[in-house]
């Protein structure tokens, strides 16, 4: 007989599936479709095995993939908030700490708090890994714009100063990535991908 504590992992992991229609306003880099949250979970996951050697501190990377892995989780319920809108920024943490209860408490306690614990570590953005997680987070959306001529930049005419306040985490986890970032930024206000400061 399948135990409850079966039906429930089984049931959460169907519900998992929503994350592949979960569209975000970053296009990818061919410009062929948008990306959904299951794409850019997966590509900031390696994006972290890849680059975390050029982290300022020792990290502990698992514990990093685990966060970049659930961190989307409740836009299942929450849907996605494009990060320049400051319209739909005004609810975000509302609606997706209803949605953290939601997805979370699909599974058994024990397993919906080493999750929620996941989720609430990566928000709070105060530990090393958190940091670290919250950087390939916006790193990678910044890599779509630029490799993609300026994609939602442009789409949404954002700001220089909008992108810096974005990126910002990654001035306080790597000095190396922090130095390329910027560089890519400049260069792209110069080629007009970025129209104004």
């Amino acid at each position: 007989m399948t135990s409850e504590r079966l039906l429930k992992d089984i049931e959460f992991i169907v519900e998992l599936d929503k994350m592949k229609s979960i569209l975000r306003q970053t296009s990818l880099i061919d410009n062929s479709k948008r990306e959904n949250d299951a794409e850019h979970s997966w590509h900031i996951s390696v994006m972290a095995m890849v680059l975390s050697e050029y982290s300022n501190q020792d990290i502990d990377l698992c514990k990093v993939i685990k966060m970049l892995l659930v961190h989307d989780l409740v836009e299942i319920y929450a849907g996605d908030t494009f990060c320049y809108d400051v319209e739909g920024n005004k609810d975000k943490m509302e609606r997706e700490l209803r949605a953290a209860d939601k997805i979370f408490g699909m599974l058994t306690e024990e397993k919906g708090k080493k999750l929620r614990k996941l989720w609430d570590e990566f928000e709070e953005m105060k530990t090393k890994e958190a940091l670290f997680a919250a950087s390939m987070d916006r790193l990678q959306p910044l890599f779509n714009n630029y490799f993609s001529n300026g994609g939602t930049w442009k789409k949404f005419d954002v700001s220089k100063n909008d992108i810096y306040k974005r990126i910002a985490p990654l001035k306080e986890t790597s000095d190396e990535l922090w130095d390329f970032t910027k560089n890519m930024i400049e260069d792209a206000f110069e080629k007009g991908y970025i129209t104004r400061e």
